[in-house]
């Protein structure tokens, strides 16, 4: 399902109205049924007050309000406006909920009592909302929050931006909004993302082929785009079938990264795991091995990889290698900075750098060499996987000006050509062409240590089954999220460790449509 701005939802409105024929009417009439009939699902029996605004936010209350007295609520409609200020198709469901009875104030003062005992229909503003919420409205939305009744948003809470999930001055805070046709960027991102509370989204008569525009560049990830990139196993495949990938990590008081990352990655269907650690955790490493293989690679004299692992790698990677993710506790060191740019510009096989691995390249070049060069002579697919502060350091290695989640994702796989996939809430991933896509799943159980290590592995693995970077990273981040929620719900968020989320592994992708 493609995610939109507030323009590109303006522009698919427009169309059905003017290469559709459908009236603005219709679509208003089946938007404020698909409210009411949220708000009816969720409280039977409550009183609402609707909250309008003049615009076709409000319009959308307005119907919602008749549709509701007609189940039997007791309904009443607060205008937050002046009656002059309404649209046309406002005003319109303005002069029909009069008809039909309800009963309507203009710009009333409220206390705080005038919320208790009901829910809340916000239809003050919608998603094309730039200017800071202030004044009488933005006193209303204050005490509406302060009064803790629930609140059924119409499109986006009120005072969010549909296109960065800011607050723009205050904003209502949620139980559950139901927005129509695509969600909205600002639903995805923080604070959005919080203040939207439970999503609903309705088609209420759009073609689809204006919700499929191909000018839409973001999507949300779903379970039916992940199964199709996996197949029944051919009964006479081997091990060799399903990709040799390499661990290259680990340092003195950081060994665990590196076995969930192998771990991981066996989990997720890889042939062959080597794990590629300093010689002189050897002995630490092979005695916990199992399924997995072990490698001891160049280390300088503070157990860390040395910048002459370098040799050992690109022969490893030239003979029987077919993906390389490094980084997972590997440490930061002159030796590991070198290391990376290396590896990055001379691996002859697909990267995947975390951690450490991207720490590396972050200080390297802002000290050395610019971020972008070193991509450009890059040999084979990146994909980086940043957390916030990764991403902070690479984008002033880069030279980039860091906006919002989507937009500093996207501008730094455009300028490094790398498969970028920012994780935290609602994980984007950027590819270099311009496409992007958000990530559903997972809980904040997952912030724990050693969570981004098991993601790495997932990843490398689907890349040696031959998917591509962009859909290895996207189908990676949403099985990651999948048995981290299956983990959370077997064992609650509050105590889950990264090695619950393996342990899931198998049950995430048994809920794939292999």
């Amino acid at each position: 399902m493609k995610i939109a701005t507030s323009a590109q939802m303006q522009s698919i409105d427009r169309a059905a109205t003017e290469k559709f024929k459908i009236r603005s009417s219709v679509l208003m009439s089946r938007a404020g049924a698909a409210l009411a009939d949220r708000t009816h699902i969720l409280f039977p029996k409550k009183n609402v007050l609707v909250l309008c605004g003049c615009g076709n936010n409000g319009g959308d209350g307005l119907v919602a309000a008749r549709r509701l007295k007609s189940k039997k609520h007791k309904v009443r409609v607060a205008m937050l406006c002046d009656k002059k200020d309404m649209s046309a198709d406002c005003l319109r469901e303005f002069r029909a909920a009069q008809k039909a009875g309800i009963r309507i104030e203009f710009s009333p003062v409220f206390e705080e009592k005038d919320f208790s005992g009901c829910v809340v229909i916000d239809a003050i503003f919608g998603t094309g909302l730039k200017r800071e919420v202030t004044g009488y409205i933005a006193g209303v939305i204050s005490m509406l929050n302060a009064s803790g009744t629930p609140v059924i948003a119409t499109d986006i809470p009120s005072g969010i931006s549909a296109d960065t999930g800011i607050m723009l001055g205050t904003a209502a805070r949620a139980l559950c909004t139901v927005t129509f046709g695509l969600p909205k960027r600002g639903h995805f991102l923080y604070p959005g993302a919080e203040y939207t509370g439970g999503l609903v989204i309705e088609n209420i008569g759009f073609p689809e082929e204006l919700l499929a525009a191909e000018d839409v560049r973001i999507d949300l990830t779903s379970m039916d785009f992940v199964s199709m990139f996996f197949e029944k196993r051919q009964k006479s495949s081997h091990k060799g079938d399903y990709g040799h990938v390499l661990i290259a990590g680990g340092s003195t008081g950081r060994t665990g990264a590196a076995r969930l990352a192998a771990r991981a990655c066996l989990r997720s269907g890889a042939g062959l795991v080597t794990m590629g650690v300093p010689l002189s955790l050897m002995n630490c490493y092979q005695s916990g091995a199992v399924e997995e293989m072990t490698m001891g690679l160049p280390d300088d004299s503070s157990g860390r990889l040395s910048s002459q692992a370098l040799d050992s790698i690109l022969e490893l990677a030239d003979s029987r290698i077919d993906v390389i993710a490094a980084g997972p506790g590997m440490g930061v060191s002159g030796d590991t900075e070198r290391l990376m740019i290396d590896l990055v510009m001379m691996s002859p096989v697909p990267l995947v750098i975390d951690a450490d691995g991207l720490n590396s390249l972050s200080s390297s070049c802002a000290a050395k060499k610019n971020l972008q060069e070193i991509f450009q002579c890059a040999r084979s697919p990146v994909v980086l996987t940043p957390h916030p502060g990764e991403l902070k350091r690479l984008c002033a290695a880069a030279g980039i000006e860091e906006s919002d989640r989507i937009t500093t994702a996207s501008a730094l796989a455009q300028k490094t050509g790398a498969v970028v996939l920012l994780k935290g809430a609602y994980s984007i991933i950027a590819d270099p062409d311009g496409s992007v896509f958000v990530n559903p799943t997972g809980n904040p159980g997952m912030a724990t240590a050693g969570s981004g290590d098991v993601l790495t592995g997932i990843i490398a693995a689907l890349l040696g089954q031959g998917i591509s970077p962009f859909h290895a990273a996207v189908a990676g981040a949403f099985i990651h999220g999948l048995a981290g929620d299956a983990a959370a719900e077997a064992n609650g968020e509050h105590s889950l460790i990264a090695s619950d989320i393996i342990e899931y592994l198998p049950k995430a992708f048994s809920m794939l449509d292999i």
